[in-house]
């Protein structure tokens, strides 16, 4: 699906920073639309009329080793406001004939900057005493100021930690105002969109309804579309909107894996087949899962057998509807950045999104992705927007693979059963203690050890139970949920004396980094 090329937005060029979705984020929650592209792959005859503003991004990249990036001179000559970010403030100032070169003094944390002199980039960004701490992340720095250039900020190590040239509304800063370090970064941002960039807000959920529909509309026409329903937030927010786009030309297969959460099937089938009268094929195919997973313990080999297993049983079914033409897959904007097909950057591929490139060949439908340009937080709103339970949308993320990988060692029908009622109970307790939402992600796990107990006079050796629950903005970065102990207390015990299989409860208290979310 092709962006609106009327809609005014803020273009920000990507030279591999791992903060670029962060910039994106930052003006979208301010109301505007922005779109990230690869220094690779822009040019100046690619600045429409709906670019209001440029934000060169920060990266690894180095100044003066020039093989090392591309970027053509003419896309800053096009008149538009720019603001560069770290390597963008270096480009910007080299660009204009200032130089850099390797700093002295590595800069990589909070620092302050002092305030030198008034700018419409820098109003009421500073506090009464003229300072203001920062997240700086550089090793190289501008040396030399470019010609009609001025300081408006400088650090103990970055004589021009903030600059502009008035006259042609270029602005460059030495740190990161994206990332939440930056004390009022958000307001820096702000100004650059509303002050010097002179855009106006277009970005709301309901306009964005409105927008993704009539997108969906004249992509799709009156053919028939197929959808891969989960359950989850992403693929039911997809579901709905093509449902108040096409209506009965839409035909979602739900497929139970048998790996799913207690009950999971039947508040699909009553949500979507009952409650909002979609084409809902169910198809459980609980007992091929588990043959085919049988003896398995290797994780990415768990992955691939359920994963192909999956797209060989979606095809089969949707080989039964006549005439489809189209398949709709909730992939969002983050999936495309981490798999490299938006941006193409210098950074390094994250992983490979089970949406993005996994489509079946022989399939030969084309994709529909109506989400592919927004960010969790704003998929969540749209679903909201499209009527659907705060339940649903507020859910928290469950991987593909299902309980597989929350279940390292051999997956057995008994452990699947256990490891289901384990989950329940923790989630059950979460929203009976109004917790829920203050978590990113939480669920339980079952380890592949047995352990000694005791319950009345009796011996027991069963399995231990892990929990996880973590914070987190973006799932990029996490840090551990701290219970109270009376809650911790409780949930052990519910868990031990209502569970056969289980007999001591574990908490995981793991950062990500060094840890990942899931166990496998």
């Amino acid at each position: 699906m092709s962006l609106d090329l009327s809609l005014n937005k803020i273009l920000i060029i990507d030279f591999g920073s791992q903060f670029t979705q962060l910039i994106a984020r930052r003006i979208r929650e301010l109301g505007v639309f922005s779109e990230i592209v690869s220094h690779k792959k822009i040019n100046n005859k690619k600045i429409g009329n709906s670019i209001k503003g440029i934000i060169l991004s920060g990266g690894p990249l180095n100044v003066y080793e020039i093989k090392k990036y591309s970027f053509d001179k003419k896309i800053i000559e096009t008149g538009v406001p720019v603001l560069g970010i770290c390597f963008g403030h270096q480009i910007l100032s080299k660009l204009n004939g200032g130089r850099v070169k390797q700093s002295k003094h590595r800069e990589f944390g909070l620092a302050n900057i002092f305030k030198k002199k008034e700018s419409p980039l820098t109003k009421n960004f500073f506090n009464k005493k003229k300072i203001n701490k920062v997240w700086m992340s550089h090793a190289d720095q501008v040396y030399k100021l470019p010609k009609n250039f001025s300081v408006i900020a400088s650090s103990q190590n970055s004589k021009f930690a903030i600059i502009e040239n008035k006259f042609k509304k270029f602005y460059g800063v030495q740190f990161h105002p994206e990332v939440t370090h930056t004390e009022n970064g958000r307001k820096l941002i702000s100004n650059f969109i509303f002050l010097i960039c002179k855009i106006r807000r277009n970005w709301s959920s309901k306009d964005q309804k409105m927008k993704l529909i009539k997108d969906i509309k004249n992509e799709v026409g009156k053919n028939k579309v197929i959808c891969a329903l989960s359950g989850g937030v992403d693929s039911s927010v997809v579901a709905q909107l093509l449902n108040k786009a096409i209506g009965k030309k839409l035909y979602c297969i739900f497929v139970n894996t048998g790996l799913l959460r207690k009950n999971e099937e039947k508040q699909v089938i009553e949500t979507f087949k009952k409650k909002l009268k979609m084409n809902l094929i169910y198809v459980n195919a609980e007992k091929e899962f588990i043959k085919k997973l049988t003896y398995v313990s290797d994780p990415e080999k768990k992955r691939k057998i359920i994963g192909n297993l999956f797209i060989k049983i979606f095809e089969r079914y949707a080989k039964k509807i006549k005439d489809v033409k189209f398949l709709a897959q909730g992939t969002l904007y983050p999936d495309l950045i981490e798999s490299k097909s938006v941006t193409g950057s210098q950074t390094s591929k994250i992983k490979s999104h089970h949406n993005v490139g996994g489509l079946p060949k022989k399939m030969k439908l084309k994709l529909v992705e109506p989400l592919r340009f927004l960010f969790k937080d704003e998929v969540r709103k749209l679903g909201l927007e499209l009527n659907l339970s705060k339940e649903i949308v507020s859910r928290h993320p469950f991987p593909g693979p299902g309980l597989a990988i929350r279940m390292p060692g051999v997956i057995t029908r008994e452990k699947i059963n256990i490891l289901k009622e384990a989950d329940y109970y923790f989630i059950q307790a979460l929203k009976d203690n109004r917790l829920y939402h203050k978590i990113w992600q939480a669920y339980a796990a079952l380890l592949p050890v047995k352990t000694v107990g005791v319950m009345g006079d009796n011996r027991t050796y069963e399995y231990i139970c892990l929990l996880r629950a973590i914070t987190s903005e973006d799932g990029m970065t996490a840090d551990f949920y701290e219970f109270k102990k009376s809650f911790t207390q409780m949930i052990s015990n519910k868990i031990v004396n209502s569970i056969r299989g289980i007999n001591r409860v574990v908490y995981d208290v793991t950062s990500k980094p060094p840890s990942t979310i899931e166990l496998e």
